[in-house]
């Protein structure tokens, strides 16, 4: 029963964003708030600050912090991949066809 409730309130979600017109930049806001926390929480975990990561990865401060916001979408598949190595971690992208 709950589980009826979930689908009918995501797929109503879903529809509206659509009919909105920004249902892409909702969906990249919530995939890119998931990659900075988990990038964050392995950072906390390696003790490691942003500055130390900015000099592993030859670049700026600024430019991580770019990576760890979680409303910036602009990241590009390079910089996340370099970005989770430095941390030792891998990236793995999934792409889901709907059902028909």
């Amino acid at each position: 029963m709950e589980q009826d409730k979930r689908q009918r309130f995501e797929e109503t979600s879903t529809e509206y964003l659509r009919e909105e017109g920004i249902y892409s930049d909702v969906e990249a806001t919530a995939l890119k708030r998931v990659i900075a926390s988990t990038l964050v929480h392995r950072m906390e975990r390696l003790d490691l600050s942003v500055s130390e990561l900015a000099k592993t990865l030859g670049t700026s401060r600024a430019a991580v912090n770019r990576v760890l916001d979680p409303l910036n979408t602009s990241l590009t598949l390079n910089t996340l991949v370099r970005t989770a190595a430095a941390l030792g971690c891998r990236v793995k992208l999934d792409i889901v066809v709907p059902r028909e």
